[in-house]
């Protein structure tokens, strides 16, 4: 059978006697493939396809008398962006990812279907994919973490919503870089910032990440359920890979709680906005960094730097690094020994060839 195309449609014959369906008019969705009989989406060809049978093209044909026909084409790529992202934050959903990764993947998708505005999602090619990362790398000059939130993104969009295969080698992960030693504040420095912060509840929320070693999406989620007060532990749920784990609570931290909980009444989450809502990661990190910018240290801190620093204060006041590493949550013990490298009273042990050098010069001009 030949092809059949019209401004409103384009059936072109594909193998199996079998037509690839392009429809121009109106958004082809999955309520309209369920009225054709035999009619499915082809992650092989990326497009709807039926039978090539008379009573298929029948029914194909009857969506057109109930169909709006002057939509245009900007209207109708809007329809499928939306779509698309849509049946992505379902997929997400289905598959159980967490808010905070959710969150992320969706930004990176919205932003990727955004560039290709005027390409059905469904039609952007591996090519295209691959101009959109370099387009990253040479012209936004992204992060190493940055690329590979993009990669897995878009390889989601592709395998788990769209089922195609992404083997190209742009969907690779990019080299690993070196290992970099985390920021870590000083006693001095902790106290400085801690200064800055005019409000307890400000307070109890950093020095909860401080003093527990809380990730931010940790911190978020805590409830008020999750402290236990008796057994003196913070329980951490559906943590980084969503996992549980337990965690200390400090002397200290909980009479500042109970101070602060008494002015603010939180209801469920330990730390509410004034709405009564979760607080966004994004607002918690601009607290961060107006009272980090009063310090005055040079230092380039975020929130997670309390995380860091909570590990490496552990370290010098000589707690055993297995212990931290599940306080931390960290699966391989070599992620916590990193901290082993920038301990402050490890490196004081460690006497300076120089200072070795001019000591016995001392020694040898007494000796003249």
């Amino acid at each position: 059978m030949q092809e059949l195309k019209t401004e409103e449609y384009h059936l072109i014959p594909i193998s199996g006697n079998r037509f690839k369906i392009i429809v121009h008019s109106f958004y082809f969705q999955r309520d309209d493939a369920r009225k054709i009989s035999g009619c499915y989406f082809s992650g092989k060809q990326q497009n709807w396809v039926m039978p090539q049978t008379d009573k298929s093209l029948e029914q194909f044909l009857k969506l057109f008398s109930g169909k709006p026909k002057d939509i245009s084409r900007e209207e109708s790529l809007e329809l499928a962006r939306k779509k698309a992202i849509k049946d992505y934050s379902d997929q997400l959903t289905l598959k159980r990812y967490s808010k905070s990764t959710i969150i992320i993947y969706k930004d990176k998708i919205v932003r990727f279907l955004e560039f290709y505005k005027l390409e059905d999602p469904r039609e952007i090619t591996d090519d295209d994919i691959k101009d959109y990362m370099l387009m990253l790398l040479k012209t936004k000059k992204i992060s190493y973490s940055s690329q590979k939130q993009v990669i897995s993104a878009i390889k989601f969009y592709y395998e788990k919503v769209l089922g195609r295969e992404t083997k190209k080698y742009f969907f690779e992960m990019p080299r690993k870089r070196k290992q970099t030693l985390p920021v870590v504040l000083t006693k001095k420095e902790l106290i400085l910032f801690f200064i800055q912060l005019n409000s307890i509840k400000k307070l109890a929320l950093f020095k909860t990440i401080y003093s527990s070693g809380l990730r931010l999406s940790e911190l978020v989620n805590l409830k008020i359920s999750d402290l236990d007060s008796e057994m003196m532990l913070i329980n951490v749920r559906g943590g980084k890979g969503m996992k549980d784990r337990v965690t200390i609570l400090s002397d200290d931290l909980l009479i500042l709680l109970r101070n602060y909980y008494k002015q603010y009444l939180p209801q469920i989450w330990m730390f509410e906005s004034t709405e009564g809502k979760q607080y966004t990661p994004r607002a918690i990190q601009k607290m961060f960094h107006k009272a980090f910018e009063k310090t005055k240290i040079s230092k380039h801190a975020t929130v997670h730097t309390l995380r860091h620093t909570f590990a490496t204060h552990l370290l010098e006041n000589g707690e055993d690094v297995r212990r931290i590493q599940k306080l931390l949550g960290h699966n391989n013990l070599k992620t916590t020994e990193i901290y082993t490298h920038i301990t402050s009273e490890a490196i004081r042990n460690i006497s300076s060839p120089l200072d070795n050098l001019l000591e016995k010069k001392k020694n040898d001009d007494k000796n003249v």
